[in-house]
């Protein structure tokens, strides 16, 4: 048995995975949305048990990621499916290296670690909510939100920010591993500002099958979304929907931004000693960590709280904050075809001040998009 490095291994996979597509087998694709599944996997394993050579892996191992992507699935990271697709690509790359000779068998393949696996009929207990709680919890953050005349501008933000958080997930097909970031997942990394095309009224994102797709924003989530972008006003749109506010990690993206842009450590403390981090990264238009899956959770439980929203001891997750639906809108495959919004041209948009009454309707990024109506 040849002794092979798991990243060496995985290199091997895709590059044969990748070579050629002739006959329009999808190979190519399979193999980019593969990379991604297969370089966090051996990262877990040579973070998490200091796993790096290929013969090695047992079915102990196997068992422990399965165990990992369930955990992920209670948390709200990923769905059944999803973390059933993980699990697949990985075991379809063991049955490669056994075909290969580099692996006796695939541990991958075995019952003992298949079943620690989430089933499809798992679904979270906030899944049982019903449309009248959902609809209390919206009716709470929109009252708080249009509160806000008396309250700071940073409160604003929060309050509006809070509302369109409810708002988009209640009435879009968006799930939160879409919408926000989720940790150790480096293609999920929050949606932006530049994902959101309101004249479309759609939202990009990477879907469950791991390809970007258009996703329909309705009147009544892009609403809530335009008035709190009046109010954030983004630097830019790499700007995250909604941003991290966790100062550390806000501190943390300054800092490597600066550091790659060519400023010593020392300019850089002094420059966080006049400043805040986040006041630092508008100045300097770096965009901010979008807040985690975890993270939102957080905010959705803190108003299920103060809405005295409760059931069993169960709070609203981003996942059952959606509405059920027996018919949901259509998801898109991203194409080339359809124009995608640049920096470079959005930034060129007139900013309207965020303490303008009548600003709260208007879209932030084109003067040429039709109003909603609800």
């Amino acid at each position: 048995m040849t002794d092979v490095a798991i990243a060496d291994a995985v290199d091997a996979y895709l590059q044969r995975k990748a070579v050629g597509d002739p006959n329009g087998s999808g190979a190519g694709t399979y193999a980019s949305n593969a990379e991604s599944i297969l370089r966090r996997w051996a990262e877990w394993l040579k973070h998490d048990h200091d796993l790096t050579a290929i013969d090695a892996l047992e079915v102990d191992h196997m068992r422990a990621y399965a165990t990992e992507l369930h955990r992920r699935t209670e948390r709200g990271e990923y769905t059944a499916s999803t973390a059933g697709t993980y699990y697949a690509v990985v075991r379809a790359f063991c049955s490669w290296c056994v075909r290969g000779g580099i692996l006796e068998a695939n541990p991958a393949a075995t019952d003992r670690a298949e079943t620690a696996l989430p089933t499809t009929e798992e679904r979270p207990t906030s899944d049982s909510w019903t449309a009248q709680q959902r609809r209390e919890l919206e009716r709470h953050v929109r009252d708080r939100a249009l509160e806000t005349a008396a309250h700071s501008a940073s409160e604003r933000r929060t309050r509006l920010r809070e509302y369109a958080m409810v708002a988009v997930l209640a009435h879009s097909t968006v799930r939160g591993a879409e919408l926000f970031r989720v940790p150790d997942d480096d293609r999920r990394t929050g949606a932006t500002w530049q994902d959101v095309d309101f004249y479309t009224g759609t939202i990009r994102v990477l879907g469950k099958s791991q390809r970007l797709e258009d996703v329909p924003l309705p009147a009544r989530a892009r609403t809530p979304l335009r008035r709190y972008r009046v109010v954030l006003d983004p630097p830019s749109t790499d700007w995250p929907l909604f941003p991290t506010g966790h100062a550390p990690s806000i501190a943390a993206r300054v800092r490597s931004v600066l550091r790659e842009r060519g400023y010593e450590d020392a300019t850089i403390e002094t420059m966080l000693e006049d400043a805040t981090a986040m006041e630092l990264a508008r100045e300097r238009s770096i965009a901010p960590p979008a807040i985690t899956t975890e993270g939102a959770r957080s905010v959705l439980r803190r108003r299920c709280d103060a809405a005295g929203i409760d059931v069993d001891g169960d709070y609203l997750t981003p996942r059952g904050v959606r509405r059920d639906r027996t018919d949901e809108p259509y998801r898109q495959e991203a194409t080339a075809s359809k124009p995608t919004l640049r920096a470079s041209v959005l930034e060129q948009a007139i900013a309207v001040p965020a303490d303008r009454p009548s600003s709260a309707d208007i879209a932030p990024r084109d003067g040429n998009d039709p109003p909603d109506t609800d």
